[in-house]
């Protein structure tokens, strides 16, 4: 048996009130029950609420046989009864007067309504140690609540209600008591505990150190040993994100949480930046979503410096990034002048302002320019942006669809692949980037694409349709890589009487007449040799008409180049000399239809 078992064996029970319920006379007498006592199991830190001889009531302590020799004396020479120390301090079994017996719940909804409307604080406490021990935390913190309203001087009374605000999860609100005890109660050792464990939760190394050494309590140095553990954690991690290392920061900033500061915003935030800087947006938007609230912080929490800015600035400093990453670029302003009113004189702060302002304005200015048709002026809005924020794959894929209205194929299929480098699968990107690499002939890229595409919008018609035509594209092109002509090459008709025969079978036929002398014939040749391949299902057949006259002749060609397009036999479409684009429209209108 424990040395602090056999001493509380050895003391005389004690109660807080000589008003005590039925309930409570029978808990009380199991409590004078010599060798009665009550294991301490895992959970909350104990209530304690015994008489003025002994330890002060209201008190929530860890376990253990612990000495106080810094502190003034407060009765007879005894040693405090501690919970662990190593779970969530202010959880926990209410015990009376250190003798180590449970308290029955004895609190009837009468008695609670009249304490609730009373005028007795000891009533009200004791009432709520009772409600506390029992688990109805919210119910508890209603009475706590009335006994801090009649007695706002006594800090037992701020103590308990701290240990039900940190049961509830309002933790910040449980550090404003705990400080509210302590200015009361300057050497109020538990009080000065509690906040060690709070500020260990919240991250704060240094506030935590100094409670942890104010509470006075000699212990075996597990808590300083977490503080340690931490301080070297958050180290590590500020180095890391000084020299760019991210995947280390990440790293530093999750074993800074599993070490006990699981409630601090800053960390997670640090959590949500590094993810943000290995381009795992997702995960960098979902860090930030699951951020803890404080709410009611005391101001030492909130200005607290994390990364050589003031802490409560972090947590938007962090957001105005991520918001401009995502394209929500409004929300990025006001988040981001949010963080700089907070800390206005942050050197890093100032900078995100300036970049975030500066790039919501290019890409403002760059749309602007899309819609007026000025796709030269707009890539050079988009590209002053990404001068500021060259990771923003929405400014890539705005530039990229500037290049294709220009016919820089090359140069908007790179941009696409900046934009996916940083946001894989964006649609947008995709489509974008197969749209020009057909443009380029480049079959295989494009396949790939609409096959992506199509898991992303499996119920999208156009690009299931879409992904069949470049399938057979690649298709041919494979087949004149291997020196195959059928299908893949423009098809030569000499003879009428196969010419009728050609254009009468099914499917779609684009015949092309034309004369070798003609300069406008010879730049359109090369097309018609595209479209051939970049449309598989469609039959392209040619017609030299001076050496062909008689199907000149019926046909009624008197100009060239003329196309005309047939469905089975019938002409659905004559043109005399179109520019590529008409051309291909038309073409591609009559395959589809």
């Amino acid at each position: 048996m424990s040395n602090t078992t056999q001493q509380q064996q050895q003391q005389p029970p004690s109660f807080e009130s000589k008003r005590l319920d039925p309930a409570s006379n029978v808990a009380a007498a199991a409590a004078s029950r010599p060798g009665h006592r009550r294991s301490v199991s895992a959970g909350a830190p104990l209530i304690y609420s015994g008489g003025a001889t002994l330890l002060p009531s209201g008190n929530i302590c860890p376990s253990g046989k612990i000495l106080k020799p810094v502190l003034p004396s407060r009765g007879p020479n005894r040693t405090d009864v501690l919970g662990s120390g190593t779970v969530n301090y202010g959880r926990g079994s209410i015990m009376r007067g250190g003798g180590g017996n449970p308290v029955a719940a004895g609190a009837s909804p009468l008695t609670v309504r009249r304490a609730l409307s009373g005028s007795d604080p000891e009533e009200a406490r004791r009432l709520g140690n009772e409600l506390y021990r029992s688990g109805s935390f919210a119910e508890a913190l209603a009475l706590y609540d009335r006994a801090v309203a009649i007695s706002p001087g006594n800090a037992a009374c701020q103590s308990n209600r701290a240990a039900a605000l940190t049961a509830v999860g309002r933790l910040g609100e449980a550090a404003r008591e705990c400080l509210e005890a302590v200015k009361l109660e300057p050497a109020f050792a538990r009080a000065h505990k509690r906040l060690a464990s709070l500020y260990l939760r919240f991250g704060q190394v240094e506030n935590s150190r100094r409670h942890l050494c104010l509470s006075g309590i000699q212990e075996d140095q597990s808590e300083e040993q977490k503080l340690l553990l931490l301080e070297k954690h958050l180290n590590r991690c500020a180095d890391a994100r000084k020299f760019g290392d991210w995947k280390r920061a990440l790293r530093e900033s999750e074993s800074s949480i599993s070490v006990g500061s699981y409630c601090s915003p800053q960390i997670v935030a640090c959590k949500a930046e590094a993810y943000l800087k290995l381009h795992q947006l997702e995960d960098a938007e979902s860090s930030l979503l699951n951020i803890p609230k404080l709410e009611g912080c005391p101001p030492a929490c909130s200005q607290t410096k994390f990364f050589g800015m003031v802490g409560e600035a972090y947590v938007p400093f962090v957001s105005a990034q991520v918001e401009m990453a995502m394209g929500r670029f409004e929300n990025a302003v006001a988040v981001a002048e949010k963080a700089s009113l907070l800390d206005y004189s942050n050197i890093e702060i100032s900078r995100i302002v300036n970049v975030v302002k500066m790039v919501a304005r290019t890409r403002l200015r760059g749309n602007d320019l899309f819609s007026s048709g000025k796709f030269s002026e707009a890539c050079s809005a988009y590209g002053e942006g990404l001068k500021y924020d060259n990771s923003n794959y929405i400014l890539y894929c705005n530039r990229a669809i500037c290049w294709s209205k220009l016919g820089l194929w090359e140069q908007s299929v790179q941009d696409c692949n900046q934009a996916l480098s940083i946001q894989p699968n964006y649609t947008k990107a995709l489509f974008r980037r197969a749209a020009s690499n057909a443009k380029l002939e480049r079959w295989a890229e494009v396949v790939k694409d609409y096959q992506v595409l199509k898991h992303e919008l499996p119920n999208n018609n156009e690009v299931a349709e879409s992904l069949r035509q470049a399938q057979l594209a690649l298709e041919k092109s494979r087949l004149v890589v291997y020196g195959t002509k059928f299908g893949v090459e423009v098809e030569e008709i000499s003879a009428l009487d196969k010419f009728k025969a050609a254009i009468a079978s099914a499917g779609v036929s684009v015949v092309y007449f034309k004369e070798a002398s003609n300069e406008l014939c010879e730049e359109l040749s090369p097309f018609i040799n595209t479209l051939c391949v970049r449309y598989p299902s469609v039959k392209f057949i040619k017609v030299d008409v001076e050496e062909c006259l008689v199907i000149a002749k019926a046909e009624s060609i008197r100009s060239v180049p003329t196309f005309k397009i047939y469905k089975k036999g019938e002409k659905v479409k004559e043109m005399i000399r179109p520019n590529h684009q008409l051309l291909e429209d038309s073409v591609r209108k009559s395959s589809s239809v």
